[in-house]
């Protein structure tokens, strides 16, 4: 390996820097581990040893299939600092799906932790997985046999010779959740990263003194690159926990003065139902963030009332932008309350018809971007990766507009937009009125097959407890407040709705569930 570039500029090489400025700063809280800047710095680099002493090598792939823990954080930047390709895996998904990413990605080491050991073990066997590393978890577990333990992984920081590495290098492959196909690789280099974590740090006010706490899956780019990326990069507290259930996550807000969290509107629809939510001293909170999904309107009114000392930003992307494109800032929340707000500062973003031409203000077409923090390509896919950049931008697939203030409304997926009776039906707005009725907790708006709709808007609806809410009463709200095609024509009602470990909602799990009968 060859001397490092004096201008080096790489994801590991922001910790570094970090290091130098608080050595003694805490860094990282995971359990009963606590990190200060000084001791993961030399974690990460005596990581980075061992996995070179295995015989990694700049751009090979590193897998990780593991809940949330010090551990991921500190393998992230060792692969980093080594020069490999981190390729973070979803933990809910199946071994045959496992074995798709990493035989795809053509990873050659493989980090689990105890929980998820038994399927991304079995999804291995027959790939290219030469090394199995055991990931410790944020409570203490037993090391799983035959595989190598993190401790005995840790080598002499001083043995390792950093590659000469540019910032154009690959940094990670995150493979999107699949619909109708299978996932695609998104290649993110170093470069596009660390421009999206300065458009998060300008735009989502994210600074050094922050007590930020990481719940939601570090494999899923929102918590991974929007949050603790940054978190690292200014030199921001980091507390760690894998169990985002409203108990665990109330008594940590309060236990570690919890300045800042983000979390999809499905947690914070479960934080404000917890029945210990109005007894939890959460007067640290100052910094909110929500994603990943869309925000009811009554649902972000609610939250603004009940935490008045915390305000909020909605960040709007997906994984091939690193992931945040459009910001929400708090002086907008009620104003503009639904929007996903402005281009960030790295991102332009337009709305256009089929032919590329920008829309009129008000009306819907395809959001587009161009930024540096974009993915270079899908792994191993041209075709879908010409097709995401035709016309020179890169194409969402959601679909927005845009009012006179450049504010962007995203009304729906374009998979999302339900074909009724000869009309289009967004979704959302649908779910924004159902939000209103008293005694609807949660709801999703989902299209199924219909003889004479073609597609019935149907209502999937969790009830608020002791609620007698019933079909008939929910179809008369909504028809009050509704066109009659838009007004649901079958209602489920159930416990709870389909979720990833990311909070997003799973409409894809509701349509094969409901479409079987």
């Amino acid at each position: 390996m060859s001397t490092p570039s004096p201008r080096r500029h790489t994801i590991a090489d922001l910790l570094r820097r970090t290091r130098r400025r608080y050595p003694e700063r805490t860094a990282i809280r995971c359990g009963a581990v606590s990190w200060t800047y000084a001791q993961f710095d030399d974690i990460c680099s005596r990581l980075a040893a061992g996995l070179a002493g295995l015989g990694v090598a700049p751009g090979d792939r590193v897998a990780v299939v593991s809940r949330n823990s010090h551990a991921f954080a500190a393998l992230r930047y060792a692969v980093a600092r080594l020069g490999a390709v981190l390729v973070p895996v979803n933990f809910m998904l199946n071994a045959e799906e496992v074995r798709y990413i990493l035989e795809h990605a053509g990873a050659s080491v493989l980090c689990v932790d105890t929980a998820s050991a038994a399927v991304a073990l079995q999804a291995a066997d027959g790939t290219a997985v030469r090394h199995r590393v055991w990931l410790p978890a944020e409570d203490a577990s037993e090391a799983v046999p035959g595989l190598l333990p993190f401790d005995a992984l840790l080598a002499d920081a001083a043995a390792l010779v950093e590659p000469a590495l540019e910032a154009d290098a690959l940094a990670q492959i995150i493979y999107t959740s699949g619909t109708e196909s299978r996932p695609k690789g998104a290649m993110l280099t170093h470069a596009a990263v660390i421009a999206e974590y300065v458009s998060c740090l300008v735009d989502a006010e994210i600074a050094q003194g922050d007590r930020v706490l990481h719940a939601l899956p570090l494999y899923h780019c929102a918590q991974l690159d929007v949050f603790l990326g940054p978190c690292i990069y200014v030199g921001a507290t980091n507390v760690i926990t894998g169990k985002p259930t409203p108990d665990n996550l109330l008594a940590l807000m309060a236990r570690e003065r919890i300045t800042s969290f983000f979390a999809p509107p499905t947690v914070w629809i479960g934080l404000l139902r917890a029945p210990q939510f109005d007894a939890t001293d959460l007067s640290a909170l100052a910094k909110g963030y929500y994603g990943a999904s869309i925000m009811p309107v009554e649902v972000l009114k609610e939250i603004l009332r009940r935490l008045p000392g915390t305000r909020l930003w909605n960040l709007y992307g997906q994984t091939e932008i690193a992931p945040v494109a459009t910001v929400l800032p708090p002086e907008d929340q009620l104003r503009k309350a639904g929007s996903a707000g402005r281009a960030t500062l790295n991102v332009e973003t337009r709305v256009v018809d089929d032919a590329m031409q920008d829309v009129a203000v008000g009306q819907v077409g395809e959001i587009v971007h161009r930024s540096p923090q974009l993915l270079s390509g899908y792994y191993r896919d041209p075709e879908r990766t010409a097709a995401a950049f035709e016309g020179g931008w890169f194409h969402s697939g959601d679909l927005g507009l845009l009012d006179e203030e450049g504010y962007l409304t995203v009304v729906d997926r374009k998979k999302d937009m339900i074909k009724t009776g000869g009309e289009n039906v967004a979704s959302r707005e649908v779910e924004e009125v159902l939000y209103t009725i008293e005694g609807v907790s949660e709801v999703a708006v989902i299209g199924l097959p219909d003889p004479k709709w073609i597609e019935a808007v149907t209502a999937v609806v969790v009830r608020r407890p002791g609620s007698a809410l019933d079909e008939a009463g929910l179809v008369a709200a909504a028809s009050e407040r509704l066109a009659h095609f838009k007004v649901p024509k079958r209602v489920h009602f159930v416990d709870a709705l389909p979720k990833n470990p990311s909070g997003k909602l799973l409409k894809r799990e509701l349509r094969r569930l409901y479409e079987a009968r």
